[in-house]
């Protein structure tokens, strides 16, 4: 089993970080290309905002499952956490753009929104929450507010990640299998964080903590 991580850690260093990004980016990509062939069906408005949001939901849970991997099964992503970070952010922002410029558009009924729909106050939080993260994303912040205070910031990540989940689950109208699969998701993977790992104890390089948003 030792030899097969070690195997799959050798294989993943040689992965460019910007491959990342680009596989990230594909999703916005095929978007487009459904939005000019008229794909996104008879409401595009809602259907590209929808996508955006579970899109950047995601990849949210991707970043979160990256220490969990690295603890139990000591696969080492921790390089690629920052591309997938920043990648959740930037579908998140566009999430609240068409939200606000192409869904509602009146500035008076987004703040109306914001204070009476509680989903809409989760998700305005969560970004909030993510908004410090994004910024920090970079060597210059881990090295200019050091290594202890920029963790306790980005320790924002599980907050930030558990309201996109509950701003999820209360968006859609009833029961529905896929929100409280992706919350279920979350809570499994925040709960692996305080089980201790078990099994291939031969101990794995895991990087550089600073390559991440989530």
């Amino acid at each position: 089993m030792i030899v097969l991580v070690d195997a799959v850690n050798k294989a993943l260093r040689r992965v460019p970080v910007w491959a990342v990004y680009t596989l990230c980016a594909f999703p916005l990509f095929w978007l487009v290309v459904l939005a000019v062939g008229d794909g996104l069906g008879r409401d595009p408005v809602k259907a590209l905002e929808h996508k955006l949001g579970k899109t950047a939901l995601q990849l949210l849970i991707v970043g979160l499952a990256i220490t969990p991997i690295q603890r139990h099964l000591r696969v080492n992503l921790i390089r690629f956490r920052r591309a997938i970070g920043v990648s959740a952010f930037a579908y998140v922002l566009l999430h609240l753009l068409v939200w606000l410029f192409l869904d509602v558009q009146i500035w008076a009924q987004i703040w109306d929104d914001i204070v009476k729909r509680p989903y809409v106050t989760l998700g305005m939080v969560g970004f909030l929450a993510l908004v410090p993260l994004a910024m920090t994303s970079n060597n210059w912040s881990v090295r200019r507010m050091g290594p202890v205070a920029w963790r306790r910031l980005h320790n924002l990540t599980y907050a930030a990640v558990l309201l996109g989940g509950l701003h999820y689950v209360w968006l859609v109208k009833g029961i529905q299998l896929t929100p409280i699969i992706y919350m279920a998701a979350i809570l499994f993977l925040l709960a692996l964080r305080v089980v201790p790992p078990m099994g291939l104890n031969r101990r794995v390089s895991v990087g550089n903590d600073s390559q991440r948003l989530g």
